[in-house]
């Protein structure tokens, strides 16, 4: 899609912003599951659950919101710097 001519955006700001909006979806997908796992977490430990079902939702949060910040840091604090694994 070209920039019209009233945009003063380049191709590739136009992609970027794509791209963040992208990005956006995810960490909000991301942001709901972590909020309803600690839901499900409480409500287990409320009705005297399961422990291993306990267990998991902690470990599942803990890796949520490791993967959130990582995820955070790779994209939008990331700038122009290559991420090397």
């Amino acid at each position: 899609m070209s920039t019209s001519a009233a945009d003063d955006r380049s191709e590739a700001e136009v992609s970027r912003e794509r791209a963040l909006g992208e990005i956006s979806d995810v960490l909000l997908n991301l942001e709901h599951t972590l909020a309803r796992a600690k839901k499900a977490l409480v409500r287990v430990k409320k009705s005297g659950g399961d422990h291993n079902v306990e267990l998991a939702l902690t470990e599942l949060i803990a890796d949520l919101e490791r993967n959130h910040k990582r995820f955070m840091h790779d994209t939008y604090y990331a700038g122009d710097t290559l991420r090397l694994i």
